[in-house]
């Protein structure tokens, strides 16, 4: 059983609201995050999480915009860059070990 207990939403002071979320991602999907955090913490000239890598993915995108009026066109959807599904197949250990390096910029 889980015992931790987070709101499923928070009223910040900013006026946004904090949503705490759960995903399961695969790896190279969180060596681009690792990879998007630096880029960011590079811009910034100061840390960055992989939280704050993810919220500034999804405002980036479009994702994260404001709530639309009724009948307003959705944002353009945005092209993936380099998929990470044309990658050959290997070994969930391999591919583990890989992602980690490039997050930790080893590889």
């Amino acid at each position: 059983m889980n015992d931790r207990v987070t709101p499923p939403m928070v009223a910040l002071p900013n006026g946004e609201a904090e949503l705490a979320l759960v995903v399961h991602l695969p790896w190279e999907d969180v060596a681009r995050l690792g990879q998007e955090a630096g880029r960011l913490a590079t811009q910034m000239q100061r840390p960055v999480s992989l939280d704050e890598a993810v919220s500034h993915r999804l405002r980036s995108s479009g994702l994260g915009t404001h709530a639309k009026p009724a009948g307003a066109q959705p944002p353009p959807a945005v092209a993936p860059s380099a998929s990470v599904s044309s990658l050959p197949s290997r070994p969930p250990a391999e591919q583990a070990r890989q992602a980690i390096d490039r997050i930790n910029g080893t590889a």
